[in-house]
């Protein structure tokens, strides 16, 4: 497995690199999580003593690479909140998915809702009894036989939402066996990652914009698409 790394910290928040496989925070299995990691790597670098306070802001899945915002301070972590809250940050992704769908750019919207027990989400086309509402746009960024590269860029933050609502375009993310993809990658990652943020800085106050590119082998066919990005 890969190691994370600090895309970029200052005073107020650490925003971490997160390779596919590890988590945000802890769960049942007791692995290792990008918060403990943050909170060690805070205290070495800095030289900290007793305990560290850090906070993830947002979650990406286990299986899922790229950037996850932390906060410093309770303070930065409150702004951060209301930030994300009031929809002011904008997180951009980047998936492969099977096929293609059916418009080089668009608009996609659903009523989603977690089943909590199974950790799966379903997508419906109308409003009913516990859903949310969910909308994502995405651009066709590269294409071949079998697969596109999309650019995603999520409206609202619903629990796997990208994964489902491009599942329920026929487009499954490649790799993610729980939304309907044929076959696992060879990591178990899913190709989908969390290249791009951009806020306004909750103390600073000022414009805020970072993008990392993915790292795993299984994304090497797109990087040259990818570095034009960034």
């Amino acid at each position: 497995m890969q190691d994370p790394y600090s895309a970029y910290e200052d005073n107020h928040l650490l925003i971490v690199y997160k390779p596919a496989g590890w988590l945000v925070q802890g769960d049942h299995t007791g692995d290792p999580t990008i918060t403990d990691w943050g909170k060690a790597y805070i205290k070495e670098h800095y030289n900290k003593p007793g305990d560290v306070f850090l906070h993830p802001v947002h979650r990406i899945d286990r299986p899922v690479s790229g950037l996850v915002i932390m906060a410093r301070t309770s303070k930065a972590l409150e702004r951060m909140t209301k930030l994300f809250r009031d929809d002011e940050v904008q997180k951009t992704y980047l998936a492969v998915v099977k096929s293609k769908p059916r418009h080089i750019e668009g608009k996609l919207t659903h009523w989603l809702k977690k089943d909590e027990k199974k950790n799966i989400t379903k997508a419906f086309h109308k409003e009913t009894s516990g859903t949310k509402k969910a909308h994502l746009t995405y651009e066709v960024m590269h294409q071949d036989r079998e697969h596109s590269l999309l650019k995603v860029k999520p409206k609202t933050g619903r629990s796997h939402q990208i994964r489902v609502q491009l599942s329920d375009e026929k487009c499954p993310i490649q790799g993610d066996l729980k939304y309907g993809y044929p076959s696992s990658n060879p990591d178990r990652s899913i190709s989908l990652h969390a290249f791009g943020l951009s806020f306004i800085h909750p103390v600073k106050k000022e414009s805020f914009q970072l993008s990392a590119p993915p790292l795993s082998d299984v994304w090497s066919e797109y990087i040259p698409v990818i570095d034009e990005l960034a």
